[in-house]
């Protein structure tokens, strides 16, 4: 006797969703290190916390991780390091495209 499970098909939206995580870079990997390095133009890790060394793209953001993770230690904007102030420039042609996706909606 044969089972009663029928064999799966994949449909659509699962090979696209497949497809989409193969070919998409999401920062991980060498692919994402500069990204997350805040070494090229369009890097998103930008500042860095003085206290845990976590990376943040702007001021404010660097503020709410301040004041969510550190409240005893109060918050001084000179303190942060600006990781793009001493990163060396790359070329935009050998530098991995940052790993943050855009919308699908134009």
């Amino acid at each position: 006797m044969t089972g009663k499970a029928k064999p799966k098909k994949h449909t659509a939206k699962e090979l696209a969703a497949k497809l989409d995580a193969a070919t998409t870079n999401r920062g991980g990997g060498k692919a994402g290190i500069a990204d997350r390095t805040g070494s090229t133009k369009g890097g998103h890790a930008k500042y860095e916390c003085p206290h845990c060394k976590i990376t943040a793209p702007d001021v404010k953001s660097m503020q709410i991780h301040h004041d969510s993770k550190h409240p005893k230690i109060p918050f001084d904007d000179t303190k942060i390091s600006n990781l793009h102030a001493g990163a060396p420039v790359v070329a935009e042609t050998s530098a991995p495209r940052p790993g943050v996706r855009g919308s699908l909606k134009k």
